[in-house]
């Protein structure tokens, strides 16, 4: 098996035991419903936080960082064009927190569907 194929199921397996802690701490029961709803806020800030990844490496927020740079910097005799833009500096991958959110909302589809059935 390839080791990037084992990492991501090993990354699904602890995301679905931290929901089933975060179950029996919030609630101080494992429950269908419990479980629907942990998953339900971690599927939405995998969600959330890729989304986010995704616009500042777009670009949306260059112009923004770069003013707020200039603004509080102590030099200046700065240039706006030598400001290293936003995008450029957040190189973080969005893909595996997409990847994650995304098969934490099948499972809790798939719980939502067995609860009301």
């Amino acid at each position: 098996m390839d080791s990037h194929f084992k990492k991501r199921v090993l990354l699904v397996t602890l995301t679905q035991i931290a929901i089933l802690v975060l179950s029996f701490f919030f609630y101080k029961k494992i429950t269908l419903l419990s479980y629907i709803n942990i998953s339900f806020y971690m599927t939405a800030t995998f969600l959330l936080l890729s989304l986010l990844l995704y616009t500042i490496q777009s670009g949306f927020y260059d112009a923004i960082g770069k003013s707020f740079n200039l603004v509080f910097s102590k030099d200046r005799k700065r240039k706006f064009t030598e400001i290293p833009s936003l995008s450029e500096m957040v190189t973080i991958d969005k893909r595996p927190l997409f990847f994650h959110g995304l098969v934490t909302g099948l499972f809790m589809l798939i719980s939502l569907v067995a609860y009301y059935v």
